[in-house]
């Protein structure tokens, strides 16, 4: 920016061909001195694009980079910019640390400045994109609709009967049913159209009633508005306190009643199991109960048998011994006797089978002699 660090690099450039350095060096020299340029270019521009801002459009100096000069020209220049720098003109103070510090500030407020409406300007745009979509979806959504109806409505009709004249007044009852819709909705829009305009003006209207009200205010006012928004923070911020406090307790609450709820549901499930426990043993107890009166019927039943047993035992009196033997010999001579008979009746039986069949036998002969031999022939 000053013209001391500009014909520093000049002052080491003629050095360098006085003493005639080594190419590594003068390499090393014009990367340094190209560093240093595009350096002074940035702060160069950086304070065109500031002193453009602050000159009017009509009086600003054309930048050094619009100024077009030949070779001849800039050689011509460079020669007479280094007899003056070795004749020793005075040289041109430039900006301080201070003034180029100030100035890179005011640069960075500017281009944050811009960047803030640059996003301010993509979050409309953005919003009025998605506004777009939403409006294009449901549009979408809507034809999607009236595409399925139509197909429902018409399109079935049709390929069912071709050609035929329902099928057309389907079609025509379609368009008149989509039209009185559209209508109905045009009108349903303007009338939202119309209560939003009313809206409007009563907004602008109270908005305006404000901006007097607020012209009307005097410091006194803002004071007093001051200390009361003051109040009212302290308010929120007591109320907020309590509705943390409020939370916490909901919460805890919340923990408690679910932990209640854990147990009141493992308690009707215990209450489950053991109603149904309950009744399997309700239903044994009864099973045991009827095994019960069972076994004491039949215990009763024992006792009587038992008792008839024991008094016929002490009723009984053990005959001699001759009687045994006259009644043991009778009770032979009985079982030979029925052996006998049933010996007997055997044998008669046989006999009269074979009496039997010989009867059959003669009444099977004497039909055949009856139906071949006619009685009265």
């Amino acid at each position: 920016m000053s013209d001391e660090d500009s014909e520093t690099p000049a002052t080491e450039l003629q050095g360098g061909e006085e003493n005639e350095l080594p190419i590594i060096q003068l390499c090393g020299l014009v990367e340094e001195l190209s560093y240093g340029n595009s350096a002074l270019k940035t702060e160069t521009e950086m304070f065109e694009k500031y002193y453009n801002k602050l000159e009017p459009r009509d009086q600003r100096h054309p930048r050094l980079s619009e100024i077009k000069i030949t070779r001849a020209e800039f050689a011509q220049l460079r020669g007479r910019y280094r007899s003056k720098s070795r004749v020793g003109v005075d040289r041109a103070i430039g900006l301080s640390y201070d003034q180029k510090c100030e100035l890179v500030l005011k640069e960075l407020d500017d281009m944050k400045d811009e960047i803030r409406h640059m996003r301010a300007n993509a979050e409309r745009d953005l919003q009025h994109h998605e506004a777009i979509i939403e409006e294009a979806e449901m549009r979408w959504v809507e034809v999607c609709r009236a595409v399925h109806e139509f197909k429902k409505d018409v399109l079935k009709t049709i390929s069912k009967k071709k050609g035929s004249i329902l099928a057309t007044q389907k079609v025509m009852k379609y368009i008149e049913d989509m039209n009185r819709r559209r209508d109905n909705m045009k009108d349903k829009l303007c009338l939202k159209n119309v209560s939003l305009k009313v809206q409007r003006k009563k907004m602008l209207s109270q908005l305006r009633q404000k901006e007097e009200v607020g012209e009307a205010l005097h410091d006194v006012d803002f004071q007093q508005l001051k200390i009361e928004n003051a109040q009212f923070l302290e308010t929120i911020e007591a109320k907020n306190q309590e509705l943390i406090q409020l939370k916490l307790a909901s919460g805890n609450t919340l923990q408690r009643l679910n932990a209640y709820k854990s147990k009141l549901q493992r308690s009707t499930e215990m209450s489950i199991h053991l109603d149904k426990e309950i009744l399997l043993r309700n239903e044994l107890l009864e099973k045991i109960e009827s095994e019960t009166l069972q076994a004491e019927e039949d215990r009763a039943k024992a006792e009587a048998v038992n008792k008839r047993l024991r008094r016929q035992l002490a009723e009984f009196q053990v005959p001699q011994v001759m009687v045994y033997v006259r009644e043991k010999i009778l009770t032979g001579d009985l079982e030979k006797t029925i052996k006998m008979w049933e010996r007997k009746v055997e044998i008669a039986e046989m006999t009269l089978k074979g009496y039997r069949k010989a009867w059959n036998k003669m009444k099977t002969t004497n039909e055949h002699l009856q139906a071949i031999c006619p009685p009265g022939k």
